[in-house]
């Protein structure tokens, strides 16, 4: 017998539940090592990791495994652990290593929940801020329990950031970016954590959100954020967006066209 809808969402809720308690365990890891001497490495893509990062994936992996352990598992620092179930966790314990690492407060444990290529929860937690931000799909987007949505503001007001991966033809357009963003858009920021720009965004603390080339476990959590807020996702010429994308514009709607046409301008 195939599961009703009721059976579903009741599933999904369960999911979230947890995804909460794993981000919630990963940020007091986090918690424990912030603004302590903590050794940090280069990893082999010359990106960082801290003890704080493992550790904190591992206690995140653990929660997970202990109710959904048929799940795959996607972490940034442990890797893909293959299951057949189509559902998938993407977990990034500690986004915004740099910052962390260098004692700012602009980093968050973020999960994100799909089943095949669709979203379906998330969660991305900031223990420093004690904020939370969760959202599940049909469901709204919430921080801290309170329900939230993009801004309404337009371009002569907007605030936007910029997040990218590792290749330099992205750090060059990253910079051609800020070069001509102003003729567009009121401010723009480089804030080095993708999922807390756009749980920024879902809140309706930016406008826009430009992602370059980061990877899934970086924005699954932010990108069904944005969603359930009721923002826009397309590709950077304004196709329709999918998961697999990871170059890609988010905004409250409002700013997207001249973000598009800032991102032609720019190529």
């Amino acid at each position: 017998m195939q599961p009703g809808r009721e059976d579903i969402q009741k599933t999904w809720k369960s999911m979230l539940e947890i995804a909460l308690k794993a981000a919630k365990a990963g940020g007091e890891v986090l918690s424990h090592y912030f603004e302590t001497s903590i050794e940090k490495r280069v990893k082999d893509d010359l990106s960082f990791v801290t003890k704080a990062d493992v550790e904190a994936e591992a206690k995140i992996r653990e929660v997970i495994a202990s109710k959904f352990p048929e799940h795959t598992f996607v972490g940034e620092e442990s890797g893909v652990d293959k299951k057949e179930s189509s559902y998938q966790w993407y977990v990034d314990p500690l986004d915004g290593t740099i910052n962390f690492a260098n004692g700012l407060p602009i980093f968050a444990v973020s999960i994100g929940l799909a089943k095949g290529d669709e979203l379906v929860a998330c969660v991305i937690h900031n223990p420093v801020t004690n904020s939370l931000f969760y959202a599940e799909k049909g469901k709204g987007a919430f921080w801290n329990e309170e329900k939230i949505s993009v801004s309404n503001q337009d371009a002569t007001k907007a605030m936007i950031t910029i997040g990218r991966g590792k290749k330099e033809e992205d750090k060059a357009y990253v910079n051609r970016i800020f070069t001509g963003a102003l003729k567009h858009i009121k401010t723009v920021r480089y804030l080095g954590s993708a999922a807390l720009e756009m749980a920024y965004l879902a809140r309706g603390g930016t406008e826009g959100y430009v992602n370059l080339g980061t990877q899934k476990w970086d924005y699954a959590a932010g990108a069904l954020l944005v969603q359930e807020a009721g923002g826009k996702i397309t590709d950077l010429k304004g196709n329709p967006w999918d998961f697999e994308q990871n170059y890609f514009v988010a905004s409250n709607g409002n700013v997207h066209p001249e973000l598009l046409t800032l991102l032609k301008e720019t190529q």
